[in-house]
Order: structure tokens, then C-alpha cells, then sequence
């Protein structure tokens, strides 16, 4: 039974009254990206009776949520500061004899329940550490606990722990149940986990399609069908603030940004990875010949250009690609597409714009491969031609340094498993190594001593100290679309290019690994959102191979480069969402 211990409210506790408003309900279908009218952080997210219920933590308000747009009730104004601080809740059916749902929150270490009707919350239980998430299923009741690592379960009714399991990330966790699965948000790690809900076993996971997942839901149609996982979000974002009495009006400034968009998610269970929110990406990729005073154009006569053209993967599907400024000729090189232009001369003050448009399907995927998966498939050879390619030092890895050969003999130390080998180093450059822009791209070995890096460096390091244990790996980049994904229909400008590399499991395929974002504290522990797993932002280009160059009479021009003759224009444009995966989203 539960305990008769209440929590304070502003005022008395109010006569029951109906859960939904008695003049209006949904109005059609919900949409599916919903910005609440006044939130400022939702930390938790339910359903019921068509509408749903969200916690606005730093307020403390419980919000109605109209699905059909952006509006929102505050159901309950007179005792708010029960509610404040809050980080998750969740909602169970009505009991016996009773017309409305359960309301369950979290606080601190304690767990309080109360009727949606009169909302005073009541005392539960409480953890030794402070508690982030619950779930509720008929008569368990699931809360996790960052600080502890684990997700409990408890009975509803005596209150005692019945079991508890390790916890999927590191971060601040969120729950929900599912019928035979319970569903874990990772604010850190960006992803969403599909968990057996009696053993708390990994299913499978999801990449979030935006940063920081706060909690999650499911919303059953009110005339049935297939149910869809809502995820809210809530950070702060960056903006330009117009302040008319300063002396310089436009000022950067940063605002609360809370909203809620339904998770399209699909598991191949084949191909061991899932597939999650997708969008329809154009991106310009454009030269400018802007040539240098010093150039000596007589080495630039019958010039080919070649510019590496986006590639067709799991995650990512090329819908067009057509010219822009001058035609090219496609190849194939290493097994990727090329364009290539020709300019049989160049002449000094010549103006020209060339390059490509590429229409392409982006989405995010994670890989579900465990080491005990690696081990098995660790006994396959690597195929022919690899070794020649991606474990020997072709791109000024300095590899036969003795810094860079320690390095990667410390980092692995007697592991011998692939995919905690792979995971090993990169921890161990997150540990040596800390994000720093840089003009120029040094060695690896000069990196380490320095100890800060750009991205393109943190990938020279990981790419030596993996060829060197034997981890065939290859660069793959180069730019991702600015977010967020609701900016649709709008020119995008990334401020930088970007590389990231993916590394061979024998028996398996590639696998993709980022190169510094996940590196976000100091000394760890370090999120996994980005080892075997890609944002949909990424556009992936050039696997293996250079991203572009030039070539007179095919080999390069002495003394010439691209920079040299050129200044490049990139820009996306977000041309809508991907209509959301068919059935339940397994296959």
C-alpha cells in the first residue's frame, strides 16, 4: 500500500473535476513536431484520453498539450511547487472505482504518486541517490537513477525492490513502458533504447534526431491503429537579440528551447542496425576560381578537377545530382563517385563557378553489435587489399614515430577484442587530447605532445594508433547540414568542414565512429552516442579517398593546390521530413 505521506500544496487540495476539457478534444490527427505555448523545459511527457500531459519542470506546471496545434492549459496553477524541479512522470489507468489515471513523479530521491483529478502528490519510495525517470506497467514500477547507474524495479504495491538492471548510458534518463518493452531517452548520449523490459537486455537503439531527449511516450490513437514514440527535447539556443538602447543593438544572447516530435525509428535485424528520423537534404557544393597572384598558370593547362560526389549507404540515399556552372564526367574511384572537370587552360583573373547539387535522403542509424558479437567475428580475414590500404600510413599518420607507437601500444594494453579495442582508443585520445581549431593539420605525433586538436587531427591520431593494432580504418567526411532539422526551407551555411573515420569489423562490414564531438568532459566517462552510430546531419562523402584534387596529365600539378586556384561555397537547404517508417517500425 502506499504511504500517507503528502507533499504541500500552494492551496487546498480542489473538488475532483474532468481530465479533459469539456468543450474541446483533438481536433484530427497530432501533428508531429509541437512547440507548447509558454514551456520552458518539458522533463516529462505522457498520454491520455487523446491529449497529453506534459511537466514543465521550471515552473512546475502540468500542461494539457493540444495535439492538433500549439496551445496548452496549466492543470495544476494553485500547487505548482509540488511539481517544480521534477524530472519525469508518468501516467497508469485508473484504478477500481476510479474515473481518472494515476499521475507518478520523480524529485530528488523520491517517487510520489497522486490522481490526475486532484493532483497532491503522495509519498512512494525513495533511492539513496537521486532519482531521474519512472515508468509504470500494471503493477511494477521502473525508476533509473544516473547517479547509481541503474533502473530499478519495484512492486506498486508493497513497494519493495523486485529487481534492477544496468542502465543503458550515462546520462540523465527518462522511461517509458511499452508492452513488453520499456524505453529509456538518454539526455547525454542523444539516444533513444529499446530495452526487454523484464531483463532490462539491449533490443536495440536509436539516434534522437536533436540534441538533449528529455523524456518520451507513446500516443495510441483514440480509434486504434499503430501507436507513435513522441520524444521532448529541451536545451537553450543560441539567437540574435535586438537591444535598442545599447550602443550596438544586435547582441548574442541564448533562450530556452523545449518542443516535442514524434521518433521515427526502423530495426533491421539483418543488417544489426536501426534507422531513426530522416530528411530530405539539398546541398550545393561550389567552386569559385579566385586565383592567387603567385600561381603559375603554364602548370594548369588540360586540368582536371575532380570533386567526390555523395555516397549511397545505409543511412543515406542519393536521389540526384546534377552540375552546376559547367558539366563534369562521373568515375568511380575506390568504389566511390567522382566528378570530374576539365579546364584544358586557366588563365589569370578568370571567373568561373562550378561544382554540384545533390539531392539526398539523410538519416540518423546506430549499429547494435556487442564485443561478445566481435569476438565471433573477429576469426574473419580482412578482405583482399585492405591490409595495403587501410593499415599502413598513406597520409602522414607518422606511424613509425616513437610517440604515436607508444601511444598505441598503451592505449589497447592486453585487450585483444576489436570492438573494445577500437572503444580503448578512442578514450584514450579523449584522454590526451582536448577540441582546438586549427589553422593547418599536424601530424599525429605533434599532436599528442601539444595535446589539443581539430577534428581532422583527432582522426590522424585515431586512424595510426588503429592501423597500428592491426584496426584497418578510413577518413570519411566532409560537411554536415546546420541544425536544427526544423529549419526547413531555409539556405544553411556550415561554418566548417568536418571529417569523422569508420573502422572494419572482419565478418561484418565498416562502422562508423566520430572523431571529437563525443569527447564533452574532462576525463570521461565519455558517451557512446557516436561509436557505431550517425547523427542524420552527416553527409557522407569520399570514404577512403580525397575529398578533391587536381590533376595535369594524371598525376597532381607541382607546387599547385586546390586552395591555391579556389575558394568553395557549401550550402544545404532542409527541403522537408521524411514521411515516418511504415508498421511498427521493425523489419
Amino acid at each position: 500500500m502506499h504511504p500517507d505521506a503528502t507533499v504541500p500544496s500552494d492551496r487546498p487540495a480542489r473538488p475532483e473535476r474532468p481530465v479533459t476539457h469539456p468543450n474541446r478534444r483533438p481536433l484530427g490527427p497530432p501533428r508531429r513536431l509541437l512547440r507548447p505555448i509558454g514551456a520552458y523545459a518539458i522533463q516529462g511527457l505522457a498520454f491520455w484520453n487523446g491529449f497529453a500531459i506534459a511537466l514543465d519542470s521550471v515552473r512546475g506546471q502540468l500542461l494539457r498539450l493540444e495535439l492538433d496545434d500549439d496551445s496548452a492549459t496549466v492543470l495544476n496553477p494553485y500547487n505548482a511547487s509540488a511539481f517544480m524541479d521534477a524530472t519525469s512522470i508518468a501516467l497508469s489507468p485508473p484504478e477500481e472505482g476510479e474515473t481518472a489515471p494515476t499521475l507518478w513523479l520523480v524529485r530528488d530521491r523520491d517517487v510520489y504518486w497522486c490522481s490526475l483529478s486532484n493532483l497532491v502528490p503522495q509519498h512512494f519510495g525513495s533511492l539513496p541517490y537521486d532519482a531521474d525517470g519512472v515508468a509504470v506497467w500494471k503493477s511494477t514500477v521502473y525508476v533509473s537513477s544516473r547517479q547509481a547507474g541503474y533502473i530499478y524495479a519495484f512492486s506498486r504495491d508493497t513497494g519493495r525492490q523486485i529487481t534492477r538492471f544496468y542502465a543503458p548510458g550515462i546520462g540523465r534518463e527518462n522511461l517509458v513502458a511499452h508492452g513488453e518493452n520499456l524505453w529509456v531517452s538518454d539526455e547525454l548520449e542523444q539516444t533513444i533504447y529499446c530495452l526487454d523490459r523484464a531483463t532490462g537486455d539491449l533490443r536495440f537503439s536509436v539516434m534522437a534526431p536533436h540534441e538533449s531527449p528529455t523524456a518520451l511516450a507513446f500516443y495510441e490513437p483514440p480509434e486504434g491503429g499503430e501507436s507513435t514514440l513522441y520524444v521532448s527535447y529541451a536545451a537553450e539556443e543560441p539567437y540574435i537579440r535586438d537591444d535598442p538602447n545599447a550602443e550596438d543593438p544586435l547582441q548574442l544572447s541564448f533562450r530556452d528551447r523545449t518542443f516535442i516530435h514524434a521518433l521515427d525509428y526502423s530495426y533491421n535485424e539483418a543488417g544489426r542496425y536501426a534507422l531513426s528520423n530522416g530528411y530530405l537534404v539539398e546541398m550545393f557544393y561550389v567552386e569559385e576560381i579566385a586565383p592567387l597572384d603567385a600561381v603559375d598558370f603554364s602548370k594548369v593547362q588540360n586540368l582536371e578537377w575532380r570533386i567526390a560526389l555523395p555516397s549511397n549507404t545505409d543511412r543515406q540515399k542519393v536521389r540526384s545530382v546534377e552540375p552546376v556552372g559547367i558539366p563534369f564526367e562521373e568515375e568511380i574511384e575506390d568504389g566511390q563517385r567522382v566528378a570530374v572537370f576539365r579546364f584544358p587552360s586557366l588563365q589569370a583573373g578568370e571567373g568561373r563557378l562550378f561544382g554540384w547539387k545533390a539531392i539526398v535522403e539523410v538519416r540518423g542509424i546506430r549499429y547494435h553489435l556487442t564485443p561478445r558479437d566481435a569476438e565471433s567475428l573477429d576469426r574473419e580475414p580482412l578482405p583482399e587489399g585492405y591490409g595495403d590500404r587501410y593499415l599502413v600510413d598513406n597520409d602522414d599518420l607518422a606511424m613509425d614515430n616513437p610517440t604515436v607507437i607508444a601511444a598505441a601500444r598503451e592505449a589497447v594494453g592486453r585487450e585483444t577484442n576489436g570492438l573494445r579495442r577500437m572503444l580503448a582508443i578512442r578514450n584514450y585520445v579523449y584522454d590526451r587530447l582536448s577540441y582546438r581549431l586549427c589553422a593547418r593539420i599536424e601530424t599525429p605525433d605533434l599532436v599528442l605532445e601539444r595535446g589539443t586538436g581539430s577534428c581532422g587531427e583527432y582522426v590522424g591520431v585515431l586512424l595510426a594508433m588503429a592501423r597500428l593494432n592491426g584496426i584497418a580504418c578510413r577518413t570519411v567526411g566532409r560537411y554536415k547540414c546546420p541544425g536544427p532539422g526544423d529549419r526547413v526551407q531555409v539556405p544553411l551555411h556550415p561554418d566548417y568542414n568536418h571529417v569523422w573515420l569508420e573502422f572494419y569489423l572482419p565478418g561484418f562490414g565498416w562502422l562508423p565512429m566520430e572523431s571529437n564531438p563525443d569527447d564533452i568532459q574532462e576525463g570521461g566517462p565519455y558517451p557512446t552516442r557516436y561509436f557505431m552510430g550517425l547523427p542524420w546531419n552527416h553527409v557522407e562523402i569520399a570514404k577512403g579517398i580525397r575529398f578533391q584534387g587536381l590533376r595535369v596529365e594524371g598525376v597532381p600539378p607541382e607546387g599547385i593546390s586546390v586552395g591555391d586556384l579556389a575558394m568553395n561555397h557549401v550550402r544545404f537547404r532542409i527541403l522537408e521530413e521524411l514521411p515516418p517508417f511504415g508498421s511498427d517500425g521493425l523489419t
